[in-house]
């Protein structure tokens, strides 16, 4: 068999990274549930074009905060990006071999899984869905309850959580790959030592990292290109900045249009999963935990029990975060469904329908800024037409392919709509009352 021309691998990559697609293209939840009776792990993406490491020459991305983004003990190199490349796609990182950091964040889907919930080592189904790395370097906190600082505390946690990859701890994933030849040189040559828990998650930090997208038709369009983006996108715009109140969350400032980063840096309460709970009750059955500031124990909790509703609560025992989450940003966000922490919902049309209601009417620590909006059908279109505009060239077709996949659903399908809701007064809420006190005296005894 002769060896494959040049042009070739790429076709090969692009049409393994459609056939990926198409496999994705069934219920997401009923694959993890079907892998969750199966007792096995998702397939491990593979390594293609999309994998690549982006170039800093993109329209729209921000050459200061990127290079600030940069910890002064971990600076970016080819070397080192290159090796925080192969260990994010290699599954040894994993307790029986079978689960990698891409098994949770495959390239082909904007690095997210497509699954409402991340689905890890011997099928175990977590709790919480799998946000994207692209970007990921501008978050001031990793995760959607924001208990890890940097993305190195980050990568670290998913190889020893019993749901994820399942190590027993650091030192067995280190273990692995430092009795592989091609690794000990590459950790000699990066690091000038052999591979430790420490250098192990700078390189795979490093590599995700240069995972920066921008050059999006939008920021063609903030660049002086008026055509580049059609007249609903631009009505979309205008909406997002005001009727809509996209703004509140998704900009630095609710003030100032923000054209980077569509993410506040912050933590709210939008109404989602709160009800399904009885989060006063598991807020303090979650203090003594986080009070014994346990990184491990509580990144299980997040993971693995209903304590992954109280979100932000989990990091700093506030009750004002009880429930509260991560504001993610929305770039690429076509390619990331499912949506919100719990992979809850399923379509651009269901999130549009929930902040519409101004959903969570029971819910005592609802964010303020949550309220009913009176939005037609035609303006959420505007807005959702606005939202896929800040898709990045390398996804384009994927893109088109899945809004319409989605549009197909909302046509037939719309479980958040509630247009008496949404043309409605503001509902008064409930008043939080947090009483641990009483909730453990009203506790069944044993």
């Amino acid at each position: 068999m002769r060896p494959a021309r040049p042009g070739e691998w790429r076709a090969f990559a692009l049409i393994a990274i459609a056939a990926a697609w198409l496999l994705g293209a069934a219920n997401p939840a009923t694959q993890a549930q079907a892998l969750q009776n199966s007792g096995k792990a998702p397939p491990i993406p593979q390594a293609g074009p999309l994998a690549q490491p982006k170039p800093l020459d993109q329209v729209g991305l921000p050459v200061e905060a990127t290079r600030a983004a940069t910890p002064a003990d971990n600076p970016q190199t080819p070397a080192k990006i290159a090796l925080g490349e192969k260990l994010f796609f290699d599954a040894r990182l994993s307790a029986d071999g079978t689960v990698a950091c891409a098994t949770c964040h495959d390239p082909a889907r904007a690095f997210t899984d497509g699954r409402p919930v991340s689905v890890g080592i011997r099928g175990r189904v977590g709790q919480r869905n799998s946000p994207t790395i692209l970007n990921a370097l501008y978050n001031v906190a990793q995760f959607w309850d924001g208990r890890a600082k940097t993305l190195e505390d980050q990568a670290e946690l998913p190889i020893v959580n019993p749901s994820e990859m399942g190590q027993p701890n650091l030192e067995a994933a280190v273990t692995a790959v430092a009795a592989i030849p091609e690794y000990q040189q590459a950790f000699k040559d990066v690091f000038g030592k052999p591979a430790n828990r420490t250098d192990l998650a700078r390189a795979i930090a490093s590599y995700e990292r240069s995972q920066v997208l921008f050059d999006s038709p939008f920021d063609h369009f903030m660049a002086g290109d008026k055509s580049a983006i059609s007249d609903a996108a631009k009505r979309g715009w205008q909406l997002f900045n005001s009727k809509a109140r996209c703004n509140k969350c998704h900009a630095l400032s609710e003030d100032t249009p923000d054209p980077t980063f569509f993410m506040d840096k912050d933590f709210h309460n939008i109404g989602i999963g709160i009800i399904r709970h009885n989060v006063n009750a598991l807020s303090c059955q979650a203090e003594p935990l986080v009070n014994s500031g346990d990184t491990k124990a509580i990144d299980q909790a997040a993971i693995e029990t209903d304590m992954s509703a109280l979100g932000r609560f989990l990091v700093t025992k506030k009750d004002p975060d009880i429930a509260s989450f991560k504001t993610p940003g929305l770039r690429n966000i076509v390619m990331t469904a499912p949506y919100f922490h719990d992979g809850s919902q399923a379509t651009l049309w269901d999130v549009m329908d929930h902040y519409n209601k101004g959903d969570g009417i029971r819910d005592p620590y609802l964010d303020t800024d949550i309220q009913p909006l009176a939005l037609s059908e035609s303006e959420i279109d505007d807005v959702i037409a606005f939202m896929a505009t800040l898709t990045s060239p390398e996804y384009a077709n994927q893109a088109a392919k899945e809004l319409a996949r989605q549009r197909r659903i909302a046509q037939t399908s719309r479980p958040q709509r509630d247009t008496a809701k949404a043309f409605g007064p503001k509902p008064v809420q409930p008043r939080p009352d947090r009483s641990c006190a009483a909730t453990q005296s009203s506790a069944p005894t044993k």
